[in-house]
């Protein structure tokens, strides 16, 4: 199972986002940090979102990610629980009514991995699948 070490440090990320709701495709290529906090590690990622017709835009998003029993726990960057990554099957799901979000990680070739993400409900159905290599200074 992959730790919070493991994570430590900078990271490329290449994401495909397919909304089919809107009948929208999407690209985001930028960077992932996993640095030290006091209570685990701080996610950032950043980086430029293309998406459909819309001129591209700077993204950037926080997660806190905490070692559990189980695994790890991923939370909002508010604190609020998001999802925990159980150590055998790498899968998680976060319900944010009305719309379920269920994750799956790959982590089999690493230390290049991926998630993907299906979302559905009566306002959203998408898939964002993420991959990530690590960057060397």
């Amino acid at each position: 199972m992959i730790t919070l070490a493991d994570l430590e440090g900078r990271w490329r990320l290449s994401r495909e986002i397919e909304d089919r709701r809107a009948g929208v495709t999407g690209r985001l290529e930028g960077e992932a940090v996993w640095a030290k906090a006091s209570d685990g590690l701080i996610q950032t990622e950043t980086g430029l979102l293309h998406y459909g017709d819309a001129a591209p835009m700077q993204a950037e998003r926080r997660y806190l990610w905490r070692s559990s029993e189980t695994g790890l726990a991923v939370f909002f960057d508010d604190g609020r629980p998001f999802h925990e990554v159980d150590g055998t099957a790498a899968e998680a799901t976060h319900f944010c009514e009305p719309d379920l979000y269920r994750v799956r990680y790959n982590f089999s070739a690493w230390p290049h991995w991926s998630s993907r993400w299906e979302v559905t409900g009566p306002r959203k159905d998408l898939t964002i699948a993420t991959w990530f290599e690590p960057l060397v200074d």
